[in-house]
């Protein structure tokens, strides 16, 4: 009779995968771990394999799906079929569950969701990620009509009948109920960081030694190297900077679109662009540091559609941004209130390099602009107040 509620949990990916959502969710389901008997359906990691293990107070089952690197798009494809079979097989057959939550990574996870929450008669809590098939199709990255039409179909079914959709912004809360969710379902959820893990380090400090960073400017991206990101402009940009010789841009992470961007890089001759892997996550408060400017860019378009959360780790390590982004997105919004920053029009690596060079020639106040930015997600974005909400979320749908 006093038993926890149970929460039953879907996302392809969880720590310790270094992907933004499996970080994220990890954070979030600790943090519930309190209130709720959780337990997470997630997929194989080239560092996890297919098993169960119990993670700071969660259930983690691992099912046995493919694990291919994510750059070329039929593979990543078998990666999300094989987490969906294998996730609806093993989440069928999980204890009953108060509630069932899918986080979109995939974003058809959430028809899964769906079934699994109509087998138990359970209500389900969806968080929107990203709104898809749109973003894909503004990308490029689909234009087989029957395969958009069935993605459409499976996101529309579960937006109408999921018990409640999380957007992440107010931008993406009116797509998704221009999609067919009801808007007295939809809540706002803002994605959130830990400031209490990912907190200012010295910008000279032993990984940006270790690393060559610690001389000179240091212009950053770190995090998913997508096509969302507009990270050509970034690389462009560098080559109308040549002048500026203590200059490097740091492109950190891995993701579809980083072949094509070395590729670039070279055939520009854009000695000043340097690639790096993802760091692990107790390095991120050096490597974040590392940087006396971080670029923040969205591809023109997707304003609303995506909203890019590594924004949240760069204030929260008190770095200024250069925000390369659509007016009415969340994050140019963002900044342009904080103050944390500057935005620019997103796609014209000529204004992206006007301010870097303003940056670098100390005509932007970048210490305060940090400290704006790490006052900001202290009072408004920390983890404790994105758990809070959550748990006050599901426990009223359970």
């Amino acid at each position: 009779m006093n038993r926890r509620p149970r929460l039953l949990v879907l996302n392809q990916y969880y720590e310790p995968g270094v992907e933004a959502t499996g970080r994220l969710l990890a954070q979030l389901c600790s943090g519930l771990a309190d209130d709720f008997e959780v337990t997470v359906v997630t997929g194989t990691l080239p560092n996890a394999s297919a098993g169960r293990e119990r993670r700071e107070g969660v259930d983690v089952i691992r099912v046995r799906s493919t694990a291919f690197a994510r750059r070329r798009l039929w593979l990543r494809a078998l990666n999300y079929g094989t987490f969906l079979a294998q996730s609806l097989r093993v989440a069928t057959r999980a204890e009953r569950p108060d509630a069932v939550l899918a986080m979109t990574d995939p974003p058809v996870i959430g028809a899964v969701a769906l079934l699994v929450a109509r087998r138990f008669r359970a209500p389900l809590v969806v968080i929107s990620q990203d709104v898809f098939p749109e973003t894909a199709v503004r990308l490029g990255r689909i234009d087989n009509r029957l395969v958009l039409r069935l993605l459409q179909m499976l996101v529309g079914w579960y937006l109408r009948n999921g018990d409640r959709v999380v957007a992440i912004g107010e931008t993406m809360r009116a797509r998704l109920v221009a999609k067919g969710a009801p808007p007295g379902r939809v809540v706002v959820i803002p994605n959130w960081v830990d400031t209490r893990a990912l907190i200012p380090s010295a910008r000279r400090n032993d990984w940006a030694s270790a690393t060559g960073l610690a001389l000179g400017f240091v212009v950053m991206h770190s995090g998913n190297v997508g096509y969302a990101q507009d990270l050509d402009s970034l690389v462009r940009a560098a080559t109308r900077l040549r002048e500026l010789e203590d200059l490097t841009i740091a492109i950190i992470g891995d993701g579809a679109h980083r072949g094509q961007l070395v590729a670039l890089a070279r055939s520009l001759a854009a000695d000043r662009v340097r690639f790096l892997p993802y760091q692990p996550r107790e390095m991120l408060p050096d490597s974040l540091s590392a940087a006396d400017v971080h670029i923040v860019g969205l591809a023109a378009g997707l304003a609303g559609y995506v909203v890019p959360s590594r924004l949240y780790g760069i204030l929260a390590v008190a770095r200024p941004v250069i925000c390369a982004a659509d007016a009415e997105s969340e994050v140019a919004q963002l900044v342009e209130r904080v103050g944390c920053g500057v935005v620019i029009q997103p796609g014209r690596p000529d204004l992206l390099a006007e301010a870097i060079r303003r940056a670098h020639d100390g005509d932007l106040d970048l210490d305060e602009m940090g400290r704006r930015g790490r006052e900001y997600v202290v009072a408004e974005a920390d983890r404790t107040r994105a758990v809070a909400r959550y748990r006050e979320l599901l426990l009223e749908v359970a």
